[in-house]
């Protein structure tokens, strides 16, 4: 039996997604050094990512995925820099 205190192993999906990212934010970093603007990445990442899972899930899936994308931004779960009102 696992202790309640034991850290679990990071499981091989949860390797790959950490490898993903950082492959991502490599390419993001050498691409601002290069002088692409930040919201052109973003753009083009989102856009990249957006036709990946179409391709895989179908149209209908991703729809369904990105329709709570509002909220979830609006909550602030996609923000890093919070700014004093």
């Amino acid at each position: 039996m696992r202790s309640t205190s034991q850290k679990s192993r990071p499981t091989d999906n949860d390797l790959q997604k950490r490898a993903a990212l950082r492959y991502i934010l490599d390419a993001w970093e050498e691409a601002l050094h290069d002088g692409i603007e930040p919201e052109m990445l973003a753009n083009a990442a989102l856009f990249a990512a957006l036709a990946d899972l179409i391709d895989v899930y179908g149209e209908d899936a991703v729809a369904k995925m990105t329709g709570g994308l509002a909220r979830r931004i609006h909550h602030g779960e996609f923000t890093l820099k919070r700014t004093p009102q």
